[in-house]
């Protein structure tokens, strides 16, 4: 028998292959952004409130019927000699007849993706500054961020080069304009 040489791992190699067999308890969500595997606690009521608020809106007054998912594992370009990233959104949102979710593996493309949510918890910079790079990467058209620490909510749109060339903030109480395929008006009053 004839031994196969093959590639040493890599240490992106090695990350990528720990993180996937991580067992974290009930309720947290583990992610691999950056380099970085980040835990998160079960997040709290205030935080649902807000993914709620958003949620009703898109179902009741998006243009285009929009699928959603919450907790659906992303893989996005990774940057230099890092992994692929790996990102759970608070929301997934795509064009139902694109039936982005059926039959997609726990951690899919992001291709077809029309907007991803998040709103600030535990760790707020990564959803401020570390995964709005990601989705940009990702060609994710559209990253809304309710900040409840700024009690804000910012838009960004028109990703190119690794980050969102436009964005849009409005504080909580005010309408945010949310484009194509979406169409409407986000109201955040009741974000108040």
């Amino acid at each position: 028998m004839t031994a196969m040489p093959h590639e040493p791992l890599t240490q992106a190699d090695v990350l990528l292959e720990g993180f996937l067999a991580l067992d974290t308890p009930e309720g947290f969500r583990a992610e691999l952004i950056e380099g970085e595997i980040v835990v998160t606690p079960p997040p709290d009521g205030e935080h649902e409130k807000y993914i709620s608020r958003v949620l009703r809106q898109v179902i009741r007054r998006s243009l285009v019927d929009m699928d959603v998912s919450g907790n659906k594992g992303l893989k996005l370009t990774g940057t230099g000699e890092r992994p692929r990233n790996h990102v759970i959104p608070d929301l997934t949102f795509a064009p139902v007849d694109a039936d982005l979710f059926g039959g997609a593996d726990s951690w899919m493309p992001c291709g077809g993706v029309a907007m991803v949510l998040e709103i600030t918890s535990s760790t707020p910079n990564a959803d401020r500054e570390v995964k709005r790079p990601c989705y940009a990467r990702g060609d994710i058209p559209l990253y809304l961020l309710v900040d409840r620490d700024t009690s804000t909510v910012t838009l960004f749109t028109d990703p190119e080069d690794g980050d969102y060339r436009e964005h849009h903030a409005v504080p909580f109480g005010k309408p945010l304009a949310l484009p194509a395929p979406f169409g409407f008006d986000l109201e955040t009053a009741e974000f108040l």
